[in-house]
Order: structure tokens, then C-alpha cells, then sequence
């Protein structure tokens, strides 16, 4: 080898547009299949009764109090359902901050992936104190409210 000539790889290091759209469509189907099998099982499984076979909250199961995300399984239920505001009662800030912030977030990922480009979302450190602030005062409240 001359002093000249390039080493390594002749080929860009990271991923082509064309696989980081493949990639992405890939993750998009298999994550709709979920969703939607989730989805099925959860619209005959109603989770206001007791005896379902449902995956029971680790937190509450331990603590006996409500996580911040306690009542999802239950919100999910109630919004397959068209009950907007059982939904509203079983997880308000869920309802209300966490499920346009997972939109949003999927939603910058799938556009990203579909224009061959890597999203990878990050949280500044402000951005994770409030997200953590949010979610320990909604469990604090809950909690003591009632």
C-alpha cells in the first residue's frame, strides 16, 4: 500500500437511505401487527372486571399505589370503546400529555425512517426533569386525592 492511497472502507460508514427505509418500514409493520393483536385481545377483555387476564402494574402490585401509568390498560379500553370521558377518569395526564407526545415522537420516527434518515429522539436534561416532575407530582396526586 502506498502512501496515497485511501484505507478502509470505500463505502460510507453509516446506513443508505434506501435501508434506513426498509429498516423502518420493517419496525413500522411489525409494530402495527402488535398493536393490532394487542388491540383485538384488549376490545373483548374488559379490564373494569375483575378475573381478566391481563399484565397487572408491578408498582402497585408492590407498593399498592398508583404509577403514573396506572388505569392505561384501562384508558385504552374505555377509547376503543368511544367512552372519552371513562378514559379521562381512568389516566387524565396520560390521556392528555402521553398520548400526543408518543404521536408526535412515532410520528417524527416513521417520517424520518420513511426519508432514509436515523431519527434518534433524545430529552434534554430540562426536558427529563420535567417529565419526571410531571410524573411524580400526577403520582403523589393521585395517590392522595384518592
Amino acid at each position: 500500500m502506498s502512501a496515497g492511497e485511501p484505507w478502509g472502507p470505500a463505502e460510507p460508514a453509516g446506513p443508505t437511505g434506501a435501508s434506513v427505509r426498509t429498516r423502518t418500514l420493517r419496525r413500522a409493520a411489525v409494530m402495527l401487527g402488535a398493536g393490532t393483536a394487542a388491540a383485538a385481545y384488549l376490545w373483548h377483555t374488559d379490564p373494569h372486571q375483575p378475573g381478566q387476564l391481563l399484565i397487572p402494574c408491578p408498582f402497585k402490585w408492590a407498593t399498592g399505589l398508583l404509577c403514573p401509568l396506572c388505569g392505561g390498560t384501562r384508558m385504552a379500553y374505555d377509547l376503543m370503546h368511544g367512552e372519552l370521558v371513562t378514559a379521562f377518569h381512568d389516566n387524565a395526564v396520560l390521556l392528555v400529555l402521553g398520548g400526543p407526545a408518543v404521536a408526535y415522537a412515532v410520528g417524527r420516527w416513521l417520517v424520518a425512517g420513511l426519508r432514509g434518515r436515523v431519527h434518534r429522539p433524545r430529552l434534554s436534561g430540562r426536558g427529563n426533569a420535567v417529565v419526571l416532575g410531571i410524573a411524580a407530582v400526577w403520582m403523589l396526586a393521585r395517590n392522595l386525592v384518592g
